[in-house]
Parts: C-alpha cells; structure tokens; sequence
C-alpha cells in the first residue's frame, strides 16, 4: 500500500479558494443536502479558507477559520471529500491547521458547530462539547478545542482576500 501524503494550508490563490467553494457547495449542498444551491454566508468574508491538496495539487478537504471578536475563534464547514474520507488523516490534519493556526493569531478560544455524527471524533483529539444545538434542522454539539493541545505555529497572518470576487 502506497502512503499518501497530503499538504493542510490556507488557500490563498484564486485556484485554491474556487477549489474550496466547489468542494464545500458538492459536500453541504449536493451530497448532504443542508442547504440548497450555496453553503457560502456572511462569515465567508472574515473566513480564512485552509484546503487539504493531495500529492496531485487536488483539493481533497476543506474548513474556515474565522474572528468574529478578538481572541474568539471558529471552526466551521469542515469536509473531506467523499473519495478520501476512509484515509482518517485529513480531517485531523484539518483540524490542526485550523486550531493550531488560529493559536497563533491570538485564539483565547476555538470554537466549533459539530454535526452529531462527528462528536466522537472530535473528543479524541482533545474538544469538548459545551451544549447540543440545532443548526438546519440537525443535531450539532457546540464543542471548545483544547488549546494546549494545538500549540501555535508560524503562519503569517495574510490579508483576507474578498470571498465575493471569487465565483
């Protein structure tokens, strides 16, 4: 069996940020039907996209980052694509990034909205829920990262780049 390796950063060329935007619409819209033509809201425009690409330059996975006040951070439209799913690395890779970059940014607290079904797996690398929610008519858990588990990084912080340029 060949190891696969994958390569978890911010998007930030507009090929890599169309790529995020087509896997979450084929993830959240087509597949699991949440919403129906778009999963994009306000939050897109202080979103920071981090994309999984594997060893082809395909974007195989994909969450934001996002400070809607200083030091409290989200988590959100984490996917992985069908294909890929059964590799069990990229979500926690994912998560890594997206933790252990917004820690470096200044995180006093990460948060996230976690489907049901994804609650046992977020446990084990070290989140906690705080309250089960409903978000579109599905049962999440509001869940906290534990920070000392995603030490920060040296991600640069770029300028956000206008999601609403990029179709």
């Amino acid at each position: 069996m060949v190891k696969k390796n994958y390569q978890f950063k911010l998007a930030l060329t507009p090929t890599e940020i169309e790529a995020y935007f087509q896997l979450r619409q084929e993830i959240f819209c087509q597949e699991q039907g949440i919403f129906e033509t778009s999963d994009r809201d306000k939050y897109d425009n202080i979103a920071y996209p981090i994309v999984a690409v594997n060893s082809n330059n395909q974007v195989v996975g994909v969450v934001r980052i996002y400070e809607p006040k200083p030091g409290l951070w989200y988590g959100g439209r984490l996917g992985v694509h069908q294909d890929y799913r059964r590799v069990g690395r990229i979500g926690k890779g994912l998560i890594q990034k997206a933790v252990t970059t917004a820690n470096t940014w200044g995180c006093r607290q990460f948060l996230a909205t976690v489907q049901l079904q994804n609650v046992r797996f977020f446990q084990r690398l070290h989140w906690n829920s705080l309250k089960e929610i409903d978000i579109c008519d599905r049962p999440h858990h509001l869940m906290a990262a534990e920070l000392d588990y995603y030490p920060p990084n040296l991600e640069p912080r770029p300028a956000l780049q206008p999601m609403s340029l990029v179709s």
